[in-house]
């Protein structure tokens, strides 16, 4: 079994090109934090089937669309899997998801 040690970025230094997506990141991160998710390594959070992202090559890809998202953009993640980036406008959600 793969061991996956996920450990949210800390401090005022950004891993993404803005604030709010910076924010998406470190929460995304958090819930897989060992010292608080139920089973980190099957990406589960919370409640036995609770995951984080669909697996763990969509959880990479999440994590590369934030840190690539702009201010003016938003991710679409349906089902735990980043399906879309979209031109919106600065105001508009960063990050939409849509579970079925």
């Amino acid at each position: 079994m793969n061991e996956h040690i996920i450990k949210a970025p800390t401090g005022s230094k950004l891993s993404c090109k803005g604030w709010i997506q910076e924010a998406a990141l470190r929460m995304l991160m958090n819930n897989l934090d060992p010292d608080v998710a139920e089973n980190p390594n099957e990406l589960i959070v919370y409640g036995g089937s609770g995951k984080a992202a669909r697996n763990w090559e969509s959880f990479n890809a999440i994590v590369e669309s934030l840190k690539k998202l702009e201010n003016d953009e938003t991710l679409l993640v349906q089902s735990g899997k980043p399906v879309g980036i979209f031109k919106t406008h600065e105001n508009a959600p960063k990050v939409i998801i849509s579970n079925s």
